[in-house]
């Protein structure tokens, strides 16, 4: 048996975030979400591999998932209910309302977040 403690990578008023290695898959990140908080609201370019596209899971919980084309105006809107596999193209701007609290899991590292984030004016 082999037990492993993930280390806290960050936190704020909505939740925390743990990075975490796998082995067979690299970097990802296990997020925990407050219910009525908001994560995203930005884009991705898809200059990193793991945001072309970028994939996400929720785990467990319910939010309200808003997204659009960033050449679009018009929000689309659709409420998940995890678990469910999301994948997020490049240059879709996309944000999540946590209507519970959340468990989701994301398919790539912080910094590769942040070297491709992107927020409209």
């Amino acid at each position: 048996m082999k037990i492993t403690r993930l280390d806290i990578s960050g936190s704020d008023d909505r939740g925390y975030t743990a990075e975490y290695y796998h082995e067979r898959i690299g970097q990802s990140l296990i997020i925990f979400r407050k219910a009525g908080t908001v994560s995203g609201r930005h884009y991705h370019k898809g200059l990193s591999l793991t945001k072309k596209p970028e994939i996400f899971y929720l785990l467990h919980g319910t939010c309200t998932l808003n997204w659009r084309s960033v050449n679009d105006t018009e929000i689309q809107t659709a409420e998940l209910i995890g678990p469910v596999r999301l994948e997020i193209l490049p240059f879709t701007w996309h944000e999540l309302i946590m209507q519970t609290d959340c468990t989701c899991l994301e398919l790539n590292s912080i910094s590769d977040h942040q070297k491709d984030t992107f927020y409209l004016p």
